[in-house]
């Protein structure tokens, strides 16, 4: 089902709160914390859960739109999805891969999220090239942030949920996808897709905005390394203020918010017993 323009607005605030002012695990908008042992477990429940959502989703509507994530952390969990059995349970034909941001280089720059995702992942399977949307923002971020905005609007549905599912990774500074602490992305009440700037790396970047994000059927976070425990426990259990902590304004209208995460990076969160899943589960 395709669908025209449509507007989507991101609720007011975060949600109730734990004692300290944070977010509280298991709160009224559907949200989870799954621990799991290390980075090798999560990357492989990642890659079941990716299965089971695809699989899902083209039985109920024939289809599985799914935004991809950048950076390190997916990697693992793209490499397991090119191969047996993941592979051969995934109903390829059917898929329809956009990314949730993109650096504006080259398509074959080792920076690029979609570079990586094709490398690891889309050119071991069997996905329709013409079902892989990638965000083409080099020669021109703005019109590449306005073309990829219509890109959206034309070949996902006009109605919640857009995006079947959505896979996200944290930032040490809080920021995900490219959502950075005080971008005027944040804040976003129109567009699908924003060009942002980000000085510090004298580059310019595309992201989907939280209008978009917010109205996904699940958004699952992969975060990993004790190097992510104190920005987790922040984002997580710290008081709210997504325009320093941009991870926090996500939190889907009507969907489910997932976190997947190791021991080493849960190591801080207070709420343990608030952790929904075994080790590994």
């Amino acid at each position: 089902m395709e669908g025209s323009a449509h507007r989507f607005k991101p609720r007011s605030g975060l949600g109730p709160r734990n004692g300290s002012g944070g977010l509280s695990p298991g709160h009224g908008w559907k949200s989870m914390i799954r621990r799991f042992d290390d980075p090798e477990s999560l990357s492989r429940a990642a890659a079941d859960f990716f299965v089971q959502q695809a699989q899902a989703a083209v039985r109920d509507h024939g289809r599985f739109n799914v935004a991809l994530a950048g950076g390190h952390t997916p990697l693992r969990t793209y490499q397991l999805l090119a191969q047996p059995p993941w592979r051969d349970r995934t109903p390829w034909s059917h898929i329809h891969v956009f990314w949730g941001d993109e650096r504006c280089v080259a398509a074959d720059d080792d920076r690029s999220n979609a570079g990586m995702a094709h490398r690891a992942l889309l050119c071991h399977v069997a996905v329709d090239a013409a079902h892989v949307h990638p965000i083409r923002c080099d020669a021109d971020p703005e019109a590449g942030a306005a073309h990829y905005d219509q890109l959206l609007r034309t070949h996902l549905p006009a109605a919640a949920p857009v995006l079947d599912l959505v896979f996200l990774g944290l930032g040490q500074n809080g920021h995900t996808a490219s959502l950075f602490p005080y971008s005027r992305a944040i804040d976003e009440e129109e567009r699908w897709a924003a060009n942002v700037y980000v000085a510090e790396q004298a580059m310019h970047r595309v992201t989907l905005t939280p209008v978009i994000l917010n109205t996904a059927r699940i958004v699952a976070f992969l975060v990993f390394g004790g190097d992510k425990a104190q920005i987790l426990s922040t984002v997580l259990e710290g008081p709210s203020d997504p325009r320093r902590l941009p991870a926090q304004i996500i939190r889907p209208c009507t969907g489910r918010l997932i976190w997947m995460v190791d021991q080493a990076a849960a190591c801080q969160l207070a709420h343990k017993d608030k952790v929904k899943g075994a080790s590994g589960s």
